[in-house]
């Protein structure tokens, strides 16, 4: 006979968190230099003018300026606020 008592299992006592993943900054608000718009996991929008695409498919805006999509959405631009800004 066991001494102690055994301890149950839990078949269903585990969750991962969310990621909170998706678009940031959405079209027609300003993003400064830097600034994620989009955290997603793999290509599903495609970076556009002023836009880059980081190691872990996040887009960020590389100047100051507003958000705007084009492609039906699935493409993310800046249009900088400076207009000495020539390049990409």
């Amino acid at each position: 006979m066991a001494h102690k008592k055994g301890q149950g299992s839990v078949k269903n006592g585990r969750d991962s968190q969310p990621k909170r993943r998706g678009i940031k900054a959405y079209g027609g608000q300003s993003v400064t230099t830097s600034a994620i718009i989009v955290t997603q996991c793999g290509t599903k929008y495609s970076p556009g003018r002023y836009v880059r695409r980081a190691k872990n498919d996040s887009l960020f805006a590389t100047t100051e300026g507003t958000v705007y999509f084009d492609q039906g959405g699935k493409r993310v631009n800046v249009l900088p606020t400076d207009p000495a800004v020539t390049t990409v």
